[in-house]
């Protein structure tokens, strides 16, 4: 857990370096001097050769480089990552959120499917950078690693200690069968808000309201017709000036 924390804490740092260059990153010369279809193994390469004691924080700028240099390559990057260091798979699928999370589900699929056995701290942290679509993400990740049901719902109920009690609950109350992630955090519900990424110390802008349109003014029953307050005088051969009455044509 300790070492998760720490992971999270470098995530966070990713955001505010997100812009990192050549002069403050040392993977971006690496990375930049290989063609983009060797860009993923090349990451994995790095990330594999760091010593144990800095392999995290490589791992979170070898995928900022990497990423930085072509983000639509991002699941795949962080899948070949997890791939080759499993244990890595969580702070790789993590900071390359951060840094395309409209990505996010596509990156947590990929990181799962390389490394099952760390599906739950994969959906913990990529749930803590977006936490909105944990259930998505939890979806996503249950589909590649069906044998995770437990540690991905323990995952969700760590990033969204809100849903903790709830999932709970409902694991309590299941027939000790196969557990379904999508029924569980359907029946599950929040004891309070759930937290924003910016609480986890992300930014996130929601997108402004639209102002709703204005609707015309609908008008029910027949036309109005105006009513002649003065004689109306016609054209001649049609008999003059029709007094306001009208004319009395039954009279000779």
């Amino acid at each position: 857990m300790f070492g998760l924390v720490m992971a999270i804490a470098l995530v966070a740092a990713a955001k505010m370096y997100a812009g990192d260059t050549p002069a403050t990153n040392p993977y971006f010369g690496a990375l930049s001097a290989v063609s983009p279809a060797k860009l993923p193994a090349t990451a994995a390469e790095l990330v594999a050769q760091a010593d144990s004691k800095s392999r995290m924080e490589t791992t979170a700028d070898v995928v900022k480089a990497a990423v930085g240099l072509n983000p639509a390559a991002a699941a795949t990057i962080v899948g070949t990552i997890a791939k080759t260091t499993p244990e890595m798979a969580s702070v790789a699928a993590a900071t390359a959120v951060v840094l395309v999370p409209s990505q996010a589900i596509a990156i947590a699929s990929a990181a799962a499917a390389a490394a099952p056995s760390e599906a739950g701290k994969i959906v913990e942290a990529v749930c803590r950078v977006v936490p909105m679509n944990y259930k998505a993400v939890a979806d996503a990740v249950s589909g590649v690693a069906p044998g995770e049901s437990k540690e991905i719902l323990a995952g969700v109920a760590a990033a969204i200690p809100a849903l903790q009690d709830s999932i709970n609950a409902v694991l309590a109350s299941s027939s000790g069968g196969a557990l379904s992630v999508s029924y569980t955090l359907s029946m599950a519900s929040p004891t309070q808000a759930t937290p924003t990424s910016a609480e986890f110390g992300f930014n996130s802008t929601p997108a402004p309201a639209l102002p709703a349109p204005a609707l015309p003014a609908v008008h029910t029953g027949p036309p109005s017709v105006p009513v002649p307050s003065s004689p109306v005088n016609l054209q001649p051969g049609s008999g003059g000036v029709v007094p306001p009455g009208g004319r009395n044509y039954a009279n000779p």
